[in-house]
């Protein structure tokens, strides 16, 4: 009742793991993303707003390969190492969520120089 999802347009697994999981064929699991380049497989440089941007990009590129989109987005989990770039991340996202938000919960975390991550869970639309 689970399928892998993978494309080799969003940033390469570092691990064991699926880029994202379709499970019973109508829910989506995205692994965290971080701000890694997909086509070098690096962690871009510059500033928070262009690693968040790419962040978001990255989660965008995942549920489209599963066939969904922001619009189904129902949970959000946003991983940053500062809480000051809050309300920038804040903006970045408002970029890509869609009313009805999702839920989302933002949590400080300890995730080196990356400075942010982020993982959701989508629904499928239906056929």
């Amino acid at each position: 009742m689970r399928k892998s999802i993978h494309t080799d347009q969003g940033a390469p697994p570092k691990g064991p793991y699926s880029q994202a999981v379709v499970a019973s064929g109508t829910m989506v699991y995205l692994a965290s993303q971080g701000p890694i380049d997909p086509a070098t497989g690096e962690r871009i440089q510059g500033a928070f707003r262009q690693k968040a941007e790419r962040v978001f990009q990255n989660v965008t590129t995942l549920l489209e390969a599963a066939g969904t989109d922001w619009s189904h987005v129902v949970r959000t989990v946003v991983f940053l190492n500062d809480m000051g770039n809050f309300a920038e991340m804040n903006d970045v996202y408002l970029q890509f969520a869609q009313a009805p938000y999702p839920a989302r919960t933002t949590a400080q975390s300890n995730i080196g120089t990356a400075e942010i991550f982020v993982e959701c869970t989508a629904v499928l639309p239906e056929a």
